[in-house]
């Protein structure tokens, strides 16, 4: 599968689009979970970590903003997309990273 058909770019598309973020990671962990199922080997499109600052995420708390996320990538997490670890903050937001 190219770069520009992948879940990884699709989700990095849409999550510009909706929430206009100032910084935006979509990191591809699927090689850490290699043998965790048996379908899961490592090489494809399954378990993801985003971190995303955006100015949208201000007046939500956590879960609104996991909410928003989770509804946006409805379509990926349908089709193959078996983990999203979510990290959205607001700017000025203390980060762990």
């Amino acid at each position: 599968m190219s770069i520009h058909n992948s879940k990884q770019s699709s989700m990095e598309v849409k999550l510009r689009a909706a929430f206009a973020p100032e910084r935006l990671e979509v990191i591809n962990e699927s090689h850490l979970h290699a043998g965790h199922q048996p379908d899961y080997d490592g090489t494809g499109e399954t378990h993801f970590r985003v971190r995303i600052v955006s100015d949208a995420f201000t007046t939500m708390n956590r879960v609104a903003r996991h909410r928003a996320i989770n509804d946006l990538l409805k379509e990926e997490l349908e089709s193959g997309v078996h983990a999203l670890a979510l990290e959205p903050s607001a700017p000025g937001e203390a980060t762990r990273r």
